[in-house]
Formats: structure tokens, sequence, C-alpha cells
């Protein structure tokens, strides 16, 4: 999913925004599936390809604002920090979307997100997946199933799109 996300953007289809405490949590959850260093050294790469990205958060923002996990908090910070439109996230039960508009934020799931950029911008998108997959059979040593490789990526939506 990261891949396809990141793919996307670098196409020029959207603008991504993320702060340091987002990548930081994220390098700590990937710990547990011991792969730390290596999301430690993907951040470095998205920070370099993505300078734009990264939102220094507001002093006292946060501070004002209100979800169901306050540890969330942060997120929408970013996300009213750097002005976006979107917080994409499968988390839908922590960012409510009446909290969000109210911010100018709409929570979009990555499959609805990327199914909806691939039905305005198809051949980009699909460009983008075409490198995916090849990376992920690469990877393999093995032929992938693509309509597979989506679905395990949680993108079943999109995934049913470009192979039907």
């Amino acid at each position: 999913m990261r891949d396809v996300l990141l793919g996307v953007a670098a196409a020029g289809l959207y603008a991504p925004l993320w702060s340091d405490r987002i990548l930081e949590e994220w390098a700590r959850a990937a710990r547990r599936h011991g792969s730390e260093d290596e999301a430690r050294a993907v951040a470095v790469a998205m920070n370099a390809q993505f300078p734009a990205a990264r939102v220094r958060l507001q002093t006292g923002l946060e501070a004002r604002l209100h979800l169901p996990d306050p540890d969330d908090i942060h997120v929408l910070a970013t996300a009213i920090g750097g002005s976006a439109d979107v917080i994409v996230t499968l988390n839908a039960s922590d960012f409510p979307q009446h909290t969000l508009r109210a911010e100018g934020v709409e929570r979009r799931d990555p499959d609805g997100f990327l199914w909806e950029i691939w039905s305005h911008h198809p051949d980009k998108v699909n460009s983008v997946l075409t490198r995916v997959h090849a990376r992920a059979e690469e990877m393999a040593a093995a032929p992938v199933s693509a309509r597979a490789l989506w679905k395990r990526a949680r993108l079943p939506r999109l995934a049913k799109a470009v192979t039907a």
C-alpha cells in the first residue's frame, strides 16, 4: 500500500504530507515486524523525495483539537498545518468525519482514495501499479498475482477495477 501511495504521489497525482512524529511512530510500529531499520531508511528516502511533505507542527494547535484517541491528535494537527484536504487512513473510528469536517479535512480510506485517483488518471496509476507489481515479483523471485497483491495490500476496490 505504501509503495502504491508514494508512487502515485511521485506521479504528481497528489501531494503527501507528514510530520516527523508520524514517521517516528511508523518506524516504531515497524519494530513489531522486525523492520524498524528499513522503515527508518524509507522515511529518510521519503523526506528526500518529497521535501515539501514535511509539516512542522504549529505551537498550540494540538491543544484545541479533540479526537477519540488523543494519541492521534498530532495527525489531525499535521493535516491542518499542511493545509491538507484529506487524511488517508484505515483508522475510521479514531478520525470521525464530523470532527475532521469542522477542520476542513476529510477522511478517506486508502482503497477509495486510490480508486478515485485511478478513475481520473488510469494510465498514470496503472504505470505505478505495474512498477510495484514487478518489484513484488522480483522480491518473491516468482510470479505474483496482481489482483492478490492489491487485495493483500488492502486495496480490493482498486484490485477489482484494474484487473477487470
